[in-house]
């Protein structure tokens, strides 16, 4: 299949039919892959994907049947083969492989890597997720407080594992950022500036936790991604 024959090229058309696709809009998951493709330096076109309504039109569906963003479509898969792919982490995992960047290159580093990978996309970005729903969106009217109560508990129990790693390492995985970071960083951002969980979640005490968030936003590449794609 060419890339104009997918079916969500007749509502997000490529300009550059040749670069990585990517589908998103700029939410804590959707920015992991923006971010990535920026530090790898991948060439890559942007189509914005609002989660008002977009995700479920039959044309992304055909690209991820789950309604979610981010996915992509890379052209120039392995042999000049077309991979389409959704799941942010497996993204990361694909675009980590096909760069040979943001992946330890020894046994024990790519495993820590994975590990912490894993750790996000079960742990950390369900629970924070989750405390969104119920702090911010159509949850808070909830009148029960245990909901929210569990998922504050269980958040701050997460932060105090990220907390006793990053006290003995630079990132999560060592001492070199890695794609386990790009999954990590922008929940943290997430829940301190949109959620305004920093109460809640007694973010402040988590110092080593909070200087690494600070150290993962300065970067250049990170500056960019996190405003892609556009909202439109």
């Amino acid at each position: 299949m060419h890339l104009s024959d997918h079916p969500i090229s007749q509502r997000w058309p490529a300009q550059h039919p040749d670069r990585v696709q990517l589908y998103s809009f700029p939410t804590p998951n959707g920015v992991k892959v923006s971010i990535a493709l920026e530090e790898m330096e991948i060439p890559y076109e942007a189509h914005t994907v609002k989660i008002s309504g977009d995700q479920h039109t039959e044309e992304f569906r055909a690209l991820n049947p789950n309604g979610k963003i981010p996915a992509i479509i890379d052209p120039n898969g392995a042999g000049g083969e077309l991979v389409t792919l959704w799941e942010s982490g497996a993204i990361l995992l694909y675009l980590a492989e096909k760069s040979g960047q943001l992946m330890p290159k020894d046994s024990q580093g790519r495993a820590s890597t994975m590990q912490w990978l894993m750790f996000q996309m079960g742990g950390l970005g369900p629970m924070f997720g989750q405390y969104g729903y119920f702090s911010k969106f159509a949850g808070k009217e909830i009148e029960d407080p245990r909901p929210k109560e569990r998922y504050v508990s269980e958040s701050k129990r997460l932060l105090g594992v990220l907390e006793q790693q990053l006290s003995k390492t630079a990132y999560v995985s060592g001492d070199e950022y890695s794609i386990a970071d790009i999954a990590i960083f922008p929940w943290l951002r997430a829940a301190k500036d949109f959620y305004n969980a920093g109460d809640d979640f007694q973010m402040a005490s988590f110092t080593h936790t909070m200087s690494y968030l600070e150290t993962c936003l300065a970067r250049p590449a990170v500056v960019r991604g996190l405003q892609v794609p556009p909202r439109e």
